[in-house]
């Protein structure tokens, strides 16, 4: 199972600590009866000269309306603050500019460090959220640091996420006083969609600190309503900007990448195979206008500069999820957001092109998407596990998006993806909608149909010894094996009410056995899935807690001929404390198949074994300081061995650390320990170590260190299977980065990996490579 995806680990640990949740600990609060009449405000534009410089000048700012930052929002519903925050602003028609003056009463206790953009989530913090249609769909969020360090993101109210991956230009600078910290911000009013005419306009606003201490409070200019499941839906109203215009948005940005490599296979020869790589490409952002904005690339370099966080795959036969990281394709990506993941960008391995066209006009929100690669990979998805595909054919990919807002409450939409190349196609059409039943009650569909052609040989690529007999084929090459167009339905069905003390959660998942979204992640098909659960909520504002929360679910999972592959049933209780802390147990039942005995066939009754797996799991995570941050989390229990379809004992954990040693220096550090048991004896033991040390030199440059080390120790009495006894694997990157806005950056670095299995007796090097990479950002 993959380190980050468990249930868990790290990834849930930094869950909460996102810009639209955290915990707080406060003794008084507002009036309940509050009127949102109330927070409808007008904005100035004024043409005043504001220095971006941290220094809080009354005569820069005169004329700016005001505001105070009063209620502390949650867990807490609309708490007074612990601190005093005023915010000034004004728009000039072009820019929006905003001043923050935050007080503290101990300002030796801010949590403020020089980290690089949108690292900041854990400290002090101001800032805004903006929602230019005011429809509670989509809102561009600004924050900065008391040290004038950046974050920016998008929230998508539709899918309940934030997306760290969007990234705009624009200033920021904050100055630490003897009462607490300035910051000032200047944010250009192109960055973002909206629709222009000479009328006054009201958006959707926000205005935010954060205030990390025992507890992490979450202080806003608004009040929110826990029974009001829509968070963006209660935003204030901003009324001006009538004269607002985008102006000229245009940038270029042209790109440079030169690097020398090289590699080698130790086991079949120690000599190194040389490669010198120098290319230009250049990349183009175009606002066509307030609504639209096109973006292009020709000859990108679409290779990673910085290492992907490590997972450990071992007793897992579903392909790893890695999150998309290259600009284009992250840039405005939640355009093309649907209740399925049918577009994920890194199936798209190296492109010499690329063109997208995203925006939002009135009730009309449109995404497409072309690119070519010079490569074709994709997932076989099946109902016991998944493999990755591989063609060496050129392919063409497309992907377009379609949203139609009919009201507040109802949104309709419709997703199209095609991948062709010479001997394969994937089409994919999608239509899905959202209606708000209520404040509290959200229905979501989305019905997909699609249509594949494999190479008539591709099944080859999933057998064992050539495919001589049908004992040596896998559930992936019966997939594939087809001389027909596969056609497949997939559909779901989520229900959800969610207000202050309960909720509820009920789904209908199917993907029948020819579905193939090839362009999304999709790893299962031929599964049909119900899921029901819920939970309750208990409240506190006086004690060391602050929140418990007891919830548990129930699911059944066949397949499309209703044999039983999963029944499963958990109960779990999280308690929110003081010192930033959660704490989590939970209880698994699950009843779950193993491999086919007969690998010919795709039966699963009379063809393999039902196991039962009973799990508990632990988790707990703490920052009590600004200096650590660290979580735990532990599952013991059964786990069916894939290798050799029998139930072992298994000991799963993830741990790890942020220290900040300073206000230059961190490190981060994770570990994941796997031991499974089977039969009273030991199978494998397997250790995944990642470690990453950045120093900050100030908020353009740093320097980033990342190792990465895997370990995996087999025995081989214990399986039926030859394998490896030994399996390790190390890697490294240095990369020095100076980044001056999100497009123009440099960076220089050097990487290299080295194995070590049966066949040799040491770690041996086979990947090393010196690469640079400058692009810049030309606004003319």
């Amino acid at each position: 199972m993959s380190a980050v995806t468990s249930t868990g680990g790290k990834q849930q640990a930094r869950s909460d600590n996102s810009i639209s949740g955290q915990s707080v600990s406060v003794q008084a609060r507002h009036d309940r009866s509050l009127n949102l009449a109330d927070f409808v405000f007008d904005i100035p534009n004024r043409q005043n000269m504001i220095s971006i410089d941290g220094e809080y000048s009354e005569q820069e700012w005169e004329g700016a309306a005001s505001v105070s930052l009063n209620y502390v929002t949650r867990p807490f519903e609309n708490a007074l603050p612990p601190v005093s925050t005023q915010v000034k602003y004004f728009e000039n028609g072009t820019e929006l500019l905003i001043l923050f003056v935050a007080h503290d009463p101990e300002p030796e206790k801010i949590r403020a460090f020089l980290r690089d953009r949108d690292r900041s989530f854990s400290e002090d913090l101001v800032g805004i959220k903006i929602d230019t249609f005011n429809d509670g769909r989509l809102a561009y969020q600004y924050f900065v640091n008391p040290l004038g360090v950046q974050t920016d993101s998008v929230e998508n109210e539709m899918t309940r996420n934030e997306s760290t991956s969007w990234n705009g230009i624009w200033e920021s600078a904050g100055q630490l006083t003897d009462y607490g910290f300035v910051v000032e911000m200047r944010i250009p009013l192109r960055l973002m969609n909206f629709e222009e005419s000479s009328n006054n306009k009201t958006w959707g606003i926000e205005f935010v600190r954060f205030y990390p201490r025992a507890d992490s409070y979450r202080i806003s200019h608004v009040p929110f309503d826990r029974d009001n499941a829509c968070n963006l839906c209660q935003m204030g109203d901003l009324t001006g900007f009538a004269s607002a215009k985008q102006g000229q948005n245009l940038a270029i940005v042209p790109t440079f990448v030169a690097g020398v490599s090289r590699t080698r296979d130790p086991i079949e020869s120690m000599e190194w195979d040389k490669e010198n790589n120098q290319e230009f490409g250049v990349d183009v952002n175009w606002g066509i206008s307030p609504e639209l904005t096109f973006s292009g690339t020709l000859n990108p370099d679409f290779s990673q500069v910085e290492a992907d966080q490590a997972q450990l795959n071992i007793n897992n036969n579903f392909a790893l999820f890695f999150p998309e990281q290259r600009p284009f394709f992250v840039e405005n990506a939640d355009y093309f957001t649907s209740i399925q993941n049918l577009v994920y960008t890194r199936n798209i391995n190296a492109p010499d092109y690329g063109a997208k066209l995203t925006g939002r006009m009135q009730e009309h929100s449109v995404g497409v998407f072309v690119a070519n690669d010079s490569s074709t990979s994709f997932l076989v998805p099946g109902n016991l596990g998944s493999s990755v595909a591989t063609l060496e054919e050129d392919s063409v990919n497309f992907a377009g998006r379609y949203r139609y807002d009919y009201s507040n409450a109802l949104s309709m939409g419709v997703v199209s993806t095609i991948r062709n190349s010479d001997n394969y196609q994937n089409i994919v059409n999608a239509l899905d909608a959202r209606y708000l039943l209520s404040e509290q009650d959200t229905l979501r569909v989305q019905l997909v149909h699609s249509l594949t052609d494999y190479p008539q040989d591709l099944f080859r690529d999933f057998c064992d010894d050539d495919c001589q007999s049908p004992d040596d084929l896998s559930e992936s090459a019966l997939r594939v094996q087809s001389d027909d167009t596969l056609s497949g339905i997939s559909y779901r069905i989520f229900y959800e009410r969610d207000n202050e003390d309960y909720f509820l959660r009920a789904r209908r998942i199917v993907d029948d056995a020819d579905t193939r979204t090839d362009l999304g992640f999709s790893n299962t098909s031929d599964r049909q899935r119900y899921v029901l659960g819920g939970g309750y909520r208990w409240w506190n504002e006086d004690s060391w807690w602050n929140r418990i929360q007891l919830s548990g679910d129930w699911d059944i999972t066949h397949n499309d001929n209703d044999e039983l592959l999963e029944r499963e049933l958990e109960a779990q209780i999280g308690i929110r404390a003081d010192l930033q802390s959660y704490f989590e147990i939970r209880v698994v039942n699950r009843d779950r198949t193993g491999l086919r005995h007969d690998s010919s066939i795709l039966d699963i009754d009379g063809n393999t074994t039902l196991f039962e797996e009973t799990q508990t799991n632990v988790f707990f995570e703490m920052q009590p300081n600004a200096l650590i941050e660290f979580y735990t989390f532990w599952s013991v229990g059964d786990r069916v061995d894939l290798v050799n379809n029998r139930l072992g004992d298994r000991v799963f954990a993830e741990n790890g650390f942020d220290l900040n040693l300073g206000k230059h220096f961190s490190v981060s550090f994770d570990h994941t320990y796997s031991e499974l048991d089977a039969d009273d004896q030991s199978l494998f033991v397997a250790n995944l170590f990642d470690t990453r040390f950045t120093y900050q030199f100030d908020p353009l440059q740093s320097l980033r260190l990342i190792v990465n080390f895997s370990d995996i120790d087999r025995n081989q009495d214990n399986y039926s299977v030859e394998v490896d006894e030994k399996s390790k694997n190390l890697g490294f990157q240095l990369l020095y980065s100076y980044t001056l806005n999100p497009f123009t950056r440099f960076f220089v670095g050097y990487s290299q990996s080295a194995f070590d299995d049966d066949d040799l007796t040491e770690l041996v090097n086979d990947n090393q490579s010196l690469f640079m990479k400058f692009s810049y950002a030309w606004l003319p």
